[in-house]
Order: structure tokens, then sequence, then C-alpha cells
């Protein structure tokens, strides 16, 4: 592994150091910003951004890691680059009703995408895993067949997540596998809201997950290629490695949008296709889903391969303003703990689950309506940003009333420009009155437009008082430091005044 790690290029070592911060992962000298406090000692792990650091850095960072798990998990990622370079020498190899370039560029913008080798690094050397590769030359990477999948999963008792359905249709939407799934373990959560499927479903499934990988593994026997949408987390769930992929969360992208930010597979229906894959609420249906994933890419084949979409956010209803999200909650911090960080009156609900075996929980703090949700995010203590949706969301810091310390970050549901949208349209319907109305009540609207934009103003100016205080601590900050250097040049100035004191005494001058 040592030898491959200083063989490999800048990027994929970037890359591997990225996926061990977000895996939280520790060689011998600690995590990534613990190994810079003592490689660095002159920047230490201020400056953490790998892609800044040198390539010696990023490689002895990584050779401090030497178990098992760890190192397979390296090699997977060396596996992942090393498909990136084959997809990119077959380009000019595929054949079939699209030009070669077209079909490769699809699978090369999956891989090539910056989160591809954070979700596609998956745990296959594990036992239940079936993995295909790719081999140079051969008619595995000149196929232009295809097929979508899509699953449903359920919440197994031991916290893992377990498949109880699988669909899969070929490009021309032909169903090839749809099958329910018997789970091989307890099912504590169906998911039902979210996957249409309880457990009278299940009382005549006789499909194991083994079944499911060899009927799989059967229609990707020539080298076809897998497509579906946030494909990865179909793949874990079916335990199968496949390297001709091509993901429609990652093919897409938003205009003026950051390229993290993946567009739902309703959200691209209703952008590319017309229409959406189903409505507000209602379930997940696996064979609309893998029909609409080979629908958006065969629509990308006809209309190209770089126009961007505008970016669609979906109306909120009152009631969602009305929340924020507490996300990435440690699981040893307890709700009580909440109502010390989030000021105001609001109530909890734990939201179910998305990853199994999680170190984290969610909770939506739900106020009395939009305005006291929006004030309490104002007003909570933090760093504020953005998610990789574009939400408005603050990183927050605290300590528990044990002492120890935890952070969490608490999150808008509303994006900024609908916000703004809602406002507009609040607005402008208040405004929709007769000519007569108009003129007899413009001192009120003179006064509900002062009382619209005090609470910007109010904002604005919180917002200068925190940097001024922010200023002034930095000005206090120097001014303390100054004050210690003159100390000390004073107590150096008064020991060199005692030294010629004393030498001109000795030399009795």
């Amino acid at each position: 592994m040592d030898s491959s790690i200083v063989k490999a290029e800048k990027e994929v070592l970037v890359e591997m150091v990225k996926l061990a911060q977000k895996k939280g992962m520790e060689g011998s000298k600690g995590t990534w910003k613990n190994f810079l406090s003592t490689y660095d000692r002159k920047f230490g792990s201020s400056l953490s951004d790998p892609s800044k650091r040198p390539v010696d850095a990023l490689v002895s960072f990584l050779k401090t890691f030497s178990k098992e798990e760890d190192l397979k998990l390296f090699a997977k990622m060396f596996q992942c680059h090393a498909n990136r370079k084959v997809v990119e020498e077959s380009k000019t190899k595929s054949h079939g009703n699209e030009s070669p370039e077209q079909m490769q560029r699809l699978i090369s913008l999956t891989l090539e995408h910056p989160q591809y080798l954070l979700d596609y690094s998956f745990p296959s050397h594990e036992e239940g895993w079936v993995v295909t590769t790719i081999r140079r030359k051969s008619k595995f990477t000149r196929s232009n067949a295809m097929v979508a999948v899509d699953c449903e999963m359920v919440l197994c008792e031991d916290g893992t997540e377990g498949l109880v359905r699988v669909c899969v249709v070929d490009r021309n939407l032909q169903v090839k596998l749809n099958e329910f799934v018997k789970p091989d373990k307890a099912v504590v959560d169906y998911r039902t809201e979210i996957t249409g499927i309880c457990a009278k479903d299940l009382d005549e499934a006789t499909s194991s997950l083994s079944d499911i990988q060899r009927s799989i593994q059967k229609l990707l026997s020539h080298g076809a290629i897998l497509v579906g949408h946030s494909l990865h987390n179909d793949l874990k769930a079916l335990k199968l490695d496949h390297a001709r992929v091509i993901d429609t969360a990652f093919i897409f992208k938003y205009e003026n949008q950051p390229i993290n930010r993946r567009p739902s597979l309703n959200n691209l229906c209703k952008s590319i296709l017309g229409y959406e894959v189903r409505q507000k609420g209602a379930p997940h249906n696996c064979v609309d889903d893998a029909s609409a994933a080979m629908k958006l890419v065969l629509a990308k084949l006809e209309q190209g391969l770089d126009d961007a979409i505008p970016c669609v956010h979906e109306d909120l209803p009152a009631n969602e303003m009305a929340k924020l999200l507490l996300h990435k909650i440690p699981n040893d911090v307890p709700i009580e703990e909440l109502y010390r960080i989030v000021p105001g009156k609001f109530k909890t609900e734990v939201q179910p689950m998305k990853k199994a075996r999680g170190e984290y929980y969610s909770v939506l703090a739900i106020f009395r309506n939009s305005q006291k949700a929006s004030e309490a995010f104002e007003n909570i203590p933090g760093i504020q940003g953005k998610d990789s949706s574009g939400r408005s969301q603050k990183s927050v810091s605290f300590q528990l009333s044990t002492g120890a310390s935890a952070s969490l970050h608490v999150r808008k549901m509303a994006y900024a420009d609908s916000l703004s949208q809602v406002t507009s349209r609040k607005r402008s319907s208040e405004f929709e009155i007769s000519g007569d109305s108009k003129k007899s009540k413009t001192d009120e609207k003179t006064e509900d437009k002062e009382m619209e934009v005090k609470p910007n103003e109010c904002e604005d100016h919180k917002i200068e008082i925190e940097r001024l205080k922010e200023v002034l601590s930095q000005r206090d900050n120097e001014l303390a430091s100054l004050q210690k250097v003159m100390s000390q040049r004073d107590k150096e100035i008064s020991t060199l005044h005692k030294i010629i004191s004393n030498l001109t005494r000795k030399q009795g001058l």
C-alpha cells in the first residue's frame, strides 16, 4: 500500500485525505488535524485543506494508517481512480445508437464528480458483497446497454438497513426485475410513509438478497451500464459494487449553484421531463423511480451534456416554515439539552434515521409560526453558512450541563430565495385591492411598509453590531499582546541597565 500511495497523483491523495476527514479516521498519529499539529510546527492544523498541502504531507499522513479495514478502503479508492482512467481510455471505443463520446461522457460525469469517491467507496471486501470490475480492451467497456435500478430499504433491529424491494427496467422501460425481498433480520421500522411497504407485503416474499444479486449480475454480465438516482444508496443495499454507473444526481447541475448541490429526482423530472414522479407526501414506487432515472439519462443524451437546469425550490407550506432542523446531534446528547441551545418555545419531533448505525440523530424544532422560527434561528449563537443545498444553517458549539463539549447544526427549512418569493407574494396579495381602497388607505400602506422595513434594518444593525464587537475584541487582543511585548521589553531594558551598571562599577568607570 505504501508504494501505491507514493506513486499516486495528488488529486487521488487529496480525495483520500478528505475521505479520512469525513469518516473521522485515525492513523497512528490521530486524525488529519492531529497529524498536522505535530507534522507542521509553523501552521499546524490551521491550514487543514488537503488540496493546499504538498504531496509529502498527504503521503506522510496516509502512511500512518495500518488497520486492515482502513487499508482496504484506500485500496478501493485506488480502484475507483483506476476505473476512471479506463473509462477515459474507452471513450472512443463504445458503439450503439449514441456516439461513443456521449455514453462514456455520462459515465465520466459520474466518476469525476467530487462526491464520487466519498459515496462509492464501498466496503466491498466484506462478506456478502458482489463486485464487478472493468477489464481493459474488452467488450465490457464497449457495451451501450443500460438498465436502471431502484430499491426500498427498511430499518432492522441491529441498526442496519435491509433490502425489501428492488426493481430494474431496461432502456425501453420494460420491467426486467420487480421483486419483494425477505429481510434476513428482524425489522423495527418499515418506513411505510416513504417506502409504501408494510409487513403484510413481505409475507409471501421468497427472494433473498443473494437471489437478487444473481439476477442483477445476469443483467450486467455483458458490461451493461447501471443507472439510478443517488445510486450509491441502492448499491449499498444490494451489496453490489459495479464499475460502470450513471448517477442522475451527479450528471445534472443547477444554474448558479455549487456542484455539491444535488437535485432531487422529483425536481429533475419536473425540470427535464415536465412531470412529477410523485405527489408531495406520497410514498416511493420502485418501478416509477427506476423508469424516471432511465428517462432522465435518455433525455440527457438527446438534449446535450452541458445544459444546466434552473434551480427548482418547492414552495413550503406555512407549517413547514415554522420549523428548524437540528441535525448532526451526537447520540449522547439528550433532547432536553436542546432547549438550552435554541431560544423560544417549541416542540420537538425526532426524525427517523436515514443511515444505519448512525452516530448522530436529527430533531425538528416546531414553533408557533414562521416568524418565531426565524427569530429563534437568528438568536442562536453560532457560525452561519449554508448547507450543501444552499439553505441557511448555523454550526453551533456548546457545553452540556455535565460540562462536556458538543456541537450540532441548525438549519432553516426554506431557501433564501423561497423566503423572498413568499414575502413578495404576501406583499402583492396585500395590495391587490380596489382603487378606492388604495386611496383611502394610503397612510396605512405607508405604515405597513415601514413595519416591513424595520425588521430588516434591525437585522442589519444586529449583524453590524456583532461585526464591530468582533473587531473590538480583536483590537483588545492585539493591545493586550502589545502590552505584554512592551512589558517584556521594559524588563529586558532594565536588565541591560543593571548589567551596564555592574560592568561600570567593576571597571571603575
